[in-house]
């Protein structure tokens, strides 16, 4: 399979392999993101849980002196020990006086049988005078000689409310007397519930029933955290802490359970549903309370979203990186494999070349061989051809001085028989004593031998075998060379030879 069928095959598998990388990159950072700002969240809520826990027990706190402190007045002693024979009014101003100050919503006494004597809403429809509270667990507390505590909702006004009591006694030295009677304060907690709705968490109060009696949100008061079951409603009913609260489930459910008094919850309904939160709880024991916070988990949602989308954008960002890498580095594999290929087809061409050119050098070799043995047999055939000529030339000059022969011995016989007619006649005329014509013959004698000298010289000249060496030759002396042997015969034929060149030498 070609590499480039190779890739587009491999292609989609590995865009398919970089996005499933992507996918685990961004849900382990949004996995890892949700725990970190689970972690932080539940920190944020612990915080925030303990102080409103603290908040709340300190409020409750600063109110627990008072029933122990109105039930020790003597005004309030004397009044127990003959109720009938007295009037209740300066108790109930008392009464109200000290609610006033105390910032409380109720203070009360009761008699031995729970029966109320004085009240400070005495002045109200809904007073609580003539009304029996025997049912209520902070009067059987009270009568037990202890402080009592307790919350529910008031029968007279339906309103909840937080109950101290504590007990009056007339005779406090005897250890085995009862209680005279039960001093009361009741506490309205709504502004502490305001205060929770300015947090950015829902804040719980739950009984050892689970109904949840204080909350931030409305409605979420006198539910139950779950579902109760008959007996347990009966139970709660008879109690009569609630009335006849009807007490649903509050409809929130557990989603996870991350760790120990700590879940992540949903309302299925009311105007906290469709909303997950961080649930945490803190117990008040001092209240046989639980008290608990709900924290929206929109942060940890924000946190898994923006890490997920760094890691998203990371990862894209080193995705494209190792994309430009890898594409640098098939290009540049490309490349050396191209200069490979370039390196191998240059040296393939090189190499040819090489071949080719010791071929033809051989070829060259070979025919510069042959024209060296074809320039040499020329040149010896050359040679043949000059020495063949050479003696062709000579043997016409010698058929020519052959043919010359006749004209030539005329020409030196008629010298050779002037001279011995002049030398007869010179040595005659020294016989004589005629010294001067013997001179005048030996003159001639002499000029007879020059000639026969130059015609012997020109001769030679005509003779030799001509040389390989090119040399300058005087073309008007050759001439009268050749003019000069035949010059006899020319006399003989009466010819005459006019000569017509420069004076230059030719």
């Amino acid at each position: 399979m070609p590499a480039r069928h190779r890739r587009r095959h491999w292609r989609p598998l590995l865009i398919g392999l970089a996005l499933a990388g992507l996918a685990l990159c961004m849900w382990q950072t949004a996995q890892v993101a949700r725990q970190q700002a689970l972690q932080d969240l539940r920190h944020d809520a612990e915080n925030e849980l303990r102080l409103s826990a603290a908040s709340l027990a300190g409020h409750l706190s600063r109110h627990d002196y008072l029933p122990e402190l109105l039930a020790s007045r003597e005004l309030v002693k004397r009044f127990l020990a003959n109720p009938r024979g007295q009037d209740p009014m300066p108790l109930n101003l008392l009464l109200d006086r000290f609610r006033a100050t105390a910032g409380v919503s109720d203070i009360y006494l009761l008699d031995r049988q729970g029966n109320t004597l004085a009240a400070s809403n005495w002045h109200r429809p809904d007073t609580f005078i003539g009304q029996n509270y025997a049912y209520r667990r902070y009067y059987q507390d009270a009568m037990d000689g202890k402080n009592g505590r307790f919350f529910g909702l008031g029968s007279q006004s339906g309103d909840r409310g937080y109950y101290f009591s504590a007990p009056v006694w007339l005779d406090e030295v005897n250890p085995s007397a009862r209680p005279a009677g039960v001093m009361v304060i009741k506490l309205q907690l709504s502004d502490v519930e305001r205060s929770w709705a300015e947090q950015d968490a829902e804040l719980l109060v739950t009984d050892q029933d689970g109904i949840i009696f204080m909350a931030s949100q409305p409605g979420l008061r006198l539910a139950a955290m779950q579902p109760l079951s008959e007996s347990q409603r009966q139970a709660i009913h008879a109690s009569r802490r609630y009335g006849n609260a009807p007490l649903p489930h509050a409809g929130i459910e557990v989603l996870e359970r991350l760790a120990e008094q700590t879940r992540l919850v949903n309302l299925a309904s009311g105007p906290l549903a469709d909303t997950r939160y961080l649930s945490l709880t803190r117990s008040m024991r001092d209240f046989a309370w639980d008290m608990h916070i709900l924290k929206p988990i929109t942060p940890v949602v924000n946190a898994q979203w923006v890490l997920a989308l760094l890691a998203g954008g990371l990862y894209g960002l080193v995705a494209l990186g190792v994309g430009i890498g890898w594409q640098r580095w098939r290009l540049r594999r490309e490349r050396e494999r191209f200069a490979e290929r370039e390196r191998r087809t240059l040296a393939q061409a090189r190499d040819e070349l090489e071949r080719n050119v010791a071929t033809r050098t051989q070829d060259l070799v070979a025919t510069n061989q042959r024209l060296s043995d074809e320039i040499e047999e020329r040149r010896r055939a050359e040679q043949s051809l000059r020495e063949t000529r050479d003696e062709l030339v000579q043997a016409a000059k010698l058929a020519v001085l052959g043919q010359l022969a006749a004209g030539i011995n005329h020409e030196l016989n008629q010298p050779l028989s002037a001279i011995r007619a002049y030398a007869e006649n010179a040595g005659a005329f020294i016989e004589r004593g005629r010294t001067d014509t013997a001179a005048a013959n030996l003159e001639q004698i002499i000029e007879l031998t020059d000639r026969m000298s130059e015609i012997s010289a020109q001769l030679r000249q005509f003779s030799r075998k001509s040389g390989d060496t090119l040399t300058s030759v005087s073309v008007p002396s050759c001439f009268d060379y050749a003019l000069r042997l035949f010059q006899a015969r020319l006399n003989e034929l009466g010819v005459s030879v006019e000569r017509d060149w420069t004076a230059d030498d030719i």
